[in-house]
């Protein structure tokens, strides 16, 4: 019987012995490492992604600026037109052209006395 417990022991003995195996410890550094390269990662996206909407946005502000000034080109052309076309309205109906127009063309002669009647 003591065999039986001698070889016990022995077995007992060595499981004891044995070394523990060290992996543990090491994942934990791997793991912050790889966290953090994941952060940087993520964070250099971030960046890149901002800097491409800060030039899409300096790209509006150029596009506009053109649009602007094409509009400002044309509203100062559309108001030298509207004066140059109020001087021709008031040349057009000016009452002495009227009058010469109506003794050319229509031949017509103002009125002489007697050929007005006033209505009551």
């Amino acid at each position: 019987m003591r065999t039986k417990t001698a070889a016990a022991v022995d077995v007992n003995s060595r499981r004891a012995v044995r070394p523990v195996k060290a992996k543990q410890p090491n994942r934990a550094p791997k793991r912050k490492g790889h966290q953090h390269l994941v952060a940087l990662c993520a964070l250099g996206c971030c960046l890149f992604i901002l800097g491409l909407v800060h030039v899409w946005l300096r790209l509006q502000v150029v596009h506009m600026g053109y649009v602007l000034s094409t509009t400002t080109k044309l509203q100062g052309r559309l108001e030298q037109e509207n004066r140059e076309l109020k001087v021709e309205l008031a040349s057009l109906t000016s009452p002495d052209r009227l009058e010469a127009m109506a003794r050319r063309r229509l031949g017509l002669m103002p009125p002489e006395k007697g050929q007005v009647l006033v209505l009551p």
